[in-house]
């Protein structure tokens, strides 16, 4: 008889509760409305009047591809591919570990980046929130923002974007600016990479000799069953240590936005 009563309450209350849900909705801003065909969207009188609820349709769109945007559009792919670099040519293994790295490269990316988030929530998020323009003018504005960090500051080759340029069949405008965002983006990716990748086998030269030394020390000593990599290590991150390692590569990474 209890297990009965359970079952009454909980029915009772999810029917209750689907009854306030459905007459808030009946209740809202026109132009959402919920039935048995499902949620159905109309046109305002008003086309510039973004509805609170379509904000936050758009707020959680742009949470969810928030990774995708911070590893394609931001500084965050040379960072952690310089970053990876440089553990592999010391041969630290997982040293420093990889939450240690990423939490580095954020912080990092956040703090190049720091002009480019100012300027979009000036020039974009601000005047859409106080409905002084429009979303789509507010897109245009932050598009305009991200293609400029990508194209000046972060200097993407001419040749990268001339290969997307012209598999989308894009003629070469006078303005670089004036290219969009299908190109400038995978464009700035594999420019990125190749940057990363550069700076990297800068990274593993000094540690390269210094392998190269211990190697054919031990074999004109005859010590030949002793791994060079147990007596590089050591060397490794001392002459890390002497030239003051992290200042010196961090300080190149920032730098290299300029």
């Amino acid at each position: 008889m209890c297990v009965k009563g359970k079952k009454l309450f909980f029915s009772v209350l999810v029917i209750l509760l689907l009854t306030t849900v459905f007459n808030i909705n009946s209740n809202a801003q026109p132009g959402i409305t919920i039935s048995n065909d499902g949620i159905t969207i109309t046109a305002s009188d008003n086309p510039e009047d973004v509805t609170d609820s379509i904000k936050l349709l758009l707020f959680l769109t742009v949470l969810s591809v928030l990774p995708s945007i911070i590893i394609m559009m931001t500084s965050f792919t040379r960072i952690i591919v310089v970053l990876s670099f440089l553990r592999n040519a010391m041969g630290t293994q997982q040293m420093p570990p990889n939450q240690v790295l990423i939490g580095l490269a954020l912080f990092l990316t956040f703090f190049i980046m720091s002009p480019v988030l100012s300027d979009l929530n000036e020039q974009a998020l601000k005047p859409l929130s106080e409905n002084e323009i429009t979303l789509e003018e507010a897109i245009d504005k932050a598009s305009y923002i991200m293609k400029d960090f990508m194209l000046n500051k972060a200097k993407v080759r001419e040749k990268d974007l001339a290969l997307f340029a012209n598999i989308a069949r894009i003629e070469e405008p006078e303005n670089l600016m004036d290219l969009p965002m299908k190109v400038v983006i995978p464009a700035f990716m594999i420019s990125e990479l190749t940057t990363a990748f550069k700076m990297g086998f800068m990274l593993y030269i000094p540690f390269l000799v210094i392998d190269m030394v211990v190697a054919s020390t031990l074999m004109s000593m005859g010590m030949m069953m002793l791994p060079p990599v147990m007596i590089s290590l050591p060397f490794k991150i001392l002459l890390f240590l002497l030239v003051d390692g992290w200042n010196l590569v961090i300080g190149t990474i920032v730098q290299s936005f300029g």
